[in-house]
């Protein structure tokens, strides 16, 4: 493998070429109109711009990019994570044309794209599973005889859907009717499939997810577990590993079943199987992710693996150079994701120009970005900026690391998730590790970083004043000086 073209974009384009070039493989960037002056655009060693800003016109355009790809004589295409990552016909069409497609077979995708076919391969395995159904629902009778049998509240969801489109929680047999119509709507309209099946609703669960990797001559390993469970709209916000509720055996289980879980499906590459696990920490299969996940960042601090290059060396046919019993856990590691919103509206998307952007630096601080100073935030796009990274000891260490960090992270010109992720990870919940998926809702109210917000501002004002006051004394010195008064004279007055 000479040169892998990056179907991708933003900070994840970066991450992947970064490694690449470290292993001596040339890249090449493909990008919209709006991204034309994007740093990944400018790291790659070749770039082609293959279409308007919107992502159907651009990204999402699987014939130009392959056929880029030829054009400019590259081996593979990593498709990142998002656009066309977990798109079976695009692993095809990329074998189909003699190309190398970093991650798994077509045929594991389709099948655990599919939320149905997924908990029926991993039911084979014996893994946990939510009570529910394995088939899609045909009619709202049929629903309402299942949901009697397991028990109300239940949850509806898109077979095909991710990021909580085509997903219902129904809380009585009244209301099940409405909300299976306006699932059905929204995963037609989402994903362009319809189906939904149901499952028993788990009220206050964590969101765990095991990361792992499987080469294509049948071993595989876990590299442990990322907690999920600080979200909005079922987006992450915070990632952490390791969990904070874990106990080695729990881990132990839960890697072995995500194991399973890709054996099932003949699996090769890096994925992640996510759990969901309730308060006495029962966990029950979620589904699979085949692909590099936005918080592979964490796994890759408390283990020393590099994903990306084990991707690329999967690919390549190569035999994982590492067992099981070689990983252990190494200290402790958080992410925030900083993205364009507004958490005092509703995390609500911002807009607008990065007037200024210092990234925070220093022992155990990470930053993945893919954007500079001066450069525009556009809304065609998921609102990431970048993911803010660190690594400590323990887990308390890594908190005060992350605090440090956002401290020192610098961001103008629009409201961003920087704040929030300060107040979040210092909150009795979170330091305790006694919080789930429902952290937002139960504990967050915006008034609560405009006091914060306050405070800064506060900070802010005595700072310019106190470095107003040193520069007109530094200029006063100096007109002094050009007078031909000396500084002991200055001082004496």
């Amino acid at each position: 493998m000479q040169k892998i073209l990056v179907a991708n974009r933003g900070e994840i384009a970066l991450r992947v070429m970064r490694t690449a070039k470290e292993m001596g493989i040339r890249t090449v960037a493909v990008y919209s109109e709006a991204d034309r002056n994007m740093p990944f655009v400018r790291y790659a060693d070749e770039a082609v711009c293959i279409g308007p800003a919107p992502s159907s016109q651009s990204y999402l355009r699987a014939d130009k990019i392959i056929q880029v790809a030829k054009e400019t004589g590259a081996d593979a295409i990593h498709p990142g994570y998002g656009f066309l990552s977990e798109n079976a016909g695009f692993s095809k069409a990329v074998a189909d044309a003699g190309l190398i497609f970093v991650g798994p077979s077509a045929y594991s995708i389709e099948m655990m794209g599919s939320k149905i076919a997924a908990k029926q391969a991993a039911k084979k395995f014996n893994v946990p599973m939510v009570p529910g159904t394995e088939e899609p629902i045909q009619s709202a009778e049929e629903a309402i005889g299942i949901a009697k049998r397991i028990g109300f509240p239940i949850l509806i969801k898109a077979s095909a859907g991710g990021g909580g489109k085509g997903m219902r929680v129904v809380n009585n047999e009244e209301e099940l009717e409405e909300q299976m119509r306006m699932a059905k709507s929204e995963a037609l309209s989402a994903f362009g499939d319809d189906a939904v099946f149901i499952e028993k609703y788990v009220g206050a669960p964590r969101h765990i997810e095991i990361q792992l990797l499987g080469d294509q001559h049948g071993n595989y390993v876990y590299l442990f577990e990322r907690e999920c469970s600080v979200q909005r709209r079922h987006q992450k916000l915070i990632e952490e590993a390791p969990s904070s509720c874990l106990t080695p055996d729990i881990r132990k289980a839960m890697g072995e079943s995500a194991v399973a879980v890709a054996r099932s499906c003949n699996y090769h590459g890096a994925g992640t199987v996510e759990f969901l696990v309730d308060e006495n920490l029962n966990f029950y299969f979620l589904e699979m992710n085949t692909r590099l996940q936005v918080e592979h960042c964490v796994s890759e601090m408390i283990t020393g693996i590099d994903l990306v290059r084990e991707q690329i060396n999967i690919a390549r046919g190569e035999k994982l150079s590492f067992s099981q019993a070689d990983l252990k856990i190494n200290g402790h590691s958080l992410e925030l994701r900083v993205c364009a919103e507004d958490p005092m509206n509703n995390f609500l998307p911002d807009t607008g120009r990065l007037e200024m952007y210092q990234p925070p630096k220093g022992p155990g601080v990470r930053v993945d970005d893919g954007y500079e100073q001066g450069q525009d935030i556009p809304i065609f796009y998921d609102p990431m900026i970048a993911k803010l990274v660190v690594h400590a000891e323990t887990r308390d260490q890594a908190i005060e690391r992350l605090c440090r960090a956002i401290d020192e992270y610098y961001i103008k010109g629009i409201q961003t998730t920087l704040q929030f992720g300060k107040w979040a990870v210092q909150t009795e919940p979170f330091r305790t590790g006694n919080f789930d998926t429902k952290f937002i809702d139960k504990y967050f109210k915006p008034e609560y970083l405009q006091q914060e917000n306050a405070d800064a501002e506060k900070v802010a004002a005595l700072l310019a004043g106190f470095v107003w006051t040193k520069e007109r004394k530094q200029t006063a010195t100096a007109q002094a000086s050009q007078n031909g008064t000396s500084n002991w004279k200055l001082k004496r007055k």
